[in-house]
């Protein structure tokens, strides 16, 4: 069983010259601390695994494993943001748990993980503590000896770990009262950072944003980067079933997809393509476990505004035992995808395209040149289809209609985004007014679902002699969203097809 922790801490060392024998200074009375207890000293072994060519540490992940003190086992930190990691925790064993395997496998792939760099610590431990005896947080003071095949190095560090719902802020007041005393906050994010640099085996570094050259290909690339990048982060998410993960990962599949058909001009179709259709294939596995979460969430806030004179029935636990049903098989599938050899073989097929683009002639030309007439064509395609919808009479092929401008909308908002590092507030203009656009077709489509769904459940109610009554009522209720959408789309495109908008652009 794996145990996860959010982990808010702070590493600090010494400032060259000044002494660490002078110590860490006491910090009883900073920002209500009003204890210090000592809590002794525990040797730690820590062994750091990554693959060969460190992708781990390039993307600043560690997973080592630990004997020694109270935690011992297999850790594996996940960044979220600086200072702030999650830790997760699985039981000492010989080899790497498989659970954690999985959360590294849109990294690590078939590169296997190994042994890297062995660290020795010596821990004081200390615990900050409040006026009434709580925990603030845990000071500890690391004696490190470093190894990694025949080269060493150590340092001292000192690291303050606040405990669950403590104000950052301590860490500033911590910080502040260190850097009188000759701490400062550390250079390297880790230890295991640390030990890479001072053994002279830092991984490699990232590819460098190169969109300086102001070309339309470099601007593409660094866009395509970021969306890559995204699509591998978050499938460790997505395994841990993290809120909003699915979603944004199929954000990452689509905006990919799209650049691919947007900037056909600067990359060669030939060779985007294929990977496209692969980005669709796992675009659409991860849908089902999407769409059916935002189907309960939006059926149970619906069910919630109802008032209590049109409850009738079971309706919490039959819509706990639809979802219920629904979510463990669509979660199945998400997961199947995650783990076939086909999102891996996608995932590699995405790095070759961006170690070798198959860059065209316009790739090479200003982006202030190129991109306008790749958003403004996508614009227009957006505006085909928005008139088509509106002259259809309401039915089942206006909702048709009005589904396939929504996905038009998505395609014109990335690629407005997509070009705002190069064209600045018009294109910002435009993906801000097109969003609203896609916002309420987006309403509208999941009304049309939503209805389909509340059938079958009034159908399973029926079926299981309770009452279908408010099943209705909040089908009948979904029919109302989607006239009133309907009603609102000319004057929300009306503002997005502002000649104004696209003016700035040409």
């Amino acid at each position: 069983m794996a145990d996860t922790k959010r982990e808010i801490e702070r590493k600090f060392e010494f400032i060259k010259g000044k002494s660490p024998r002078r110590g860490v200074p006491d910090l009883t009375g900073t920002a209500g601390i009003t204890a210090v207890s000592d809590q002794g000293t525990v040797d730690l072994d820590a062994v750091y695994y990554d693959t060969p060519d460190q992708r781990l540490a390039a993307d600043g992940l560690t997973l080592r494993r630990r004997t020694g003190g109270a935690d011992a086992g297999w850790h594996l930190k996940l960044p979220v943001s600086p200072g702030v990691r999650d830790e997760i925790g699985v039981a000492l064993s010989d080899t790497v748990p498989p659970s954690l395997a999985a959360l590294l496998r849109s990294r690590v792939r078939r590169a296997g993980l190994e042994p890297q760099v062995r660290l020795l610590s010596s821990r004081s431990i200390s615990h900050l503590l409040d006026a009434d005896g709580a925990l603030l947080a845990e000071l500890s003071t690391d004696e490190v000896l470093a190894e990694r095949g025949e080269a060493t190095a150590s340092w001292t560090e000192v690291e303050v770990e606040l405990a669950d719902g403590v104000d950052p802020g301590l860490l500033d007041a911590v910080e502040k009262a260190f850097r009188k005393a000759g701490l400062k906050v550390s250079d390297a994010p880790s230890k295991l950072a640390r030990a890479l640099a001072e053994t002279g085996t830092a991984p490699p570094a990232r590819p460098g944003d190169d969109r300086a050259d102001g070309t339309a290909g470099a601007y593409v690339l660094a866009y395509l980067r970021e969306q890559r990048d995204g699509l591998i982060a978050h499938d460790p998410a997505v395994r841990r079933n993290l809120p909003d993960s699915v979603h944004q990962m199929r954000v990452a599949t689509r905006r990919l997809r799209s650049a691919f058909k947007t900037y056909r001009k600067v990359l060669d179709r030939d060779v985007t393509d294929p990977v496209g259709e692969e980005l669709r294939w796992l675009a659409a596995e991860l849908g089902v476990d999407r769409d059916q979460e935002v189907l309960r969430e939006r059926i149970a806030a619906h069910l919630d505004e109802l008032p209590d004179t049109l409850l009738l029935g079971p309706l919490h636990s039959r819509l706990r035992i639809w979802d219920t049903t629904c979510r463990t098989e669509s979660r199945r599938q998400a997961l199947a995808a995650l783990d076939s050899e086909r999102h891996l073989a996608l995932l590699d097929s995405l790095d070759a395209l961006l170690a070798a683009p198959p860059l065209l002639k316009a790739a090479a030309r200003p982006a202030e040149s190129v991109l306008p007439k790749a958003v403004l064509r996508d614009y227009e395609r957006l505006a085909g289809r928005v008139d088509k919808a509106l002259a259809l009479e309401e039915g089942h092929k206006r909702d048709l209609a009005l589904h396939d401008a929504r996905k038009a909308a998505k395609r014109a908002r990335y690629a407005a985004e997509a070009a705002v590092p190069a064209l600045g507030k018009p294109a910002k203009r435009l993906a801000k007014a097109i969003k609203a656009v896609q916002s309420l077709l987006g309403d509208h489509q999941d009304s049309v679902v939503a209805r389909e769904a509340l059938r079958g459940l009034a159908v399973q109610a029926a079926g299981a002699g309770e009452s279908a009554f408010t099943w209705g009522v909040l089908y009948a209720r979904e029919e109302a969203v989607a006239e009133r959408r309907e009603r609102e789309l000319p004057d929300i495109w009306a503002d997005a097809s502002d000649p104004e908008l696209r003016a700035a652009l040409e």
